[in-house]
């Protein structure tokens, strides 16, 4: 099973603003297909509360701040994202919750896999066997 892990972006300063970028093959471990946003989230609401079978993701505050929880059914580790230049790798079978978003906080999250509901693991003693099967 692959680690977690942050990963730093190219950053190009420039006096009229900053620019950072990600592409498949030389900053992600996986080919992207599916790019998705959060955003709007409510004072004191997380977000995620599941775990994929199959599909590894990046998340990267493009705005603002928030934490991500990752959970491999052994041990948690919180991630702080805060700068748009610094993004989480999260492996597939990982538990995530996002959390602590602040005002304004915009989330990029890109998939290695299209959307299937059937990917989903949303009930945590489901992803603690999985894991635990997994690791047989």
């Amino acid at each position: 099973m692959n680690e977690p892990k942050i990963i730093q972006l190219p950053k190009i300063s420039d006096p009229r603003g900053n620019l950072s970028f990600f592409e498949n093959d030389n900053q992600l471990p996986f080919k992207i297909r599916r790019s998705y946003w959060i955003y709007d989230v409510p004072g004191g609401e997380n977000r995620g509360g599941h775990a994929y079978k199959n599909t590894e993701e990046f998340i990267v505050a493009l705005s603002g701040s928030f934490d991500v929880v990752l959970d491999n059914g052994t041990e948690k580790k919180t991630f702080a994202l805060n700068r748009s230049y610094y993004g989480l790798y999260v492996p597939k079978l990982y538990w995530r919750e996002m959390e602590n978003f602040s005002t304004n906080s915009l989330a990029m999250i890109v998939s290695s896999t299209d959307y299937n509901a059937e990917d989903y693991i949303r009930d945590y003693n489901e992803f603690l066997s999985k894991v635990k099967n997994e690791q047989r």
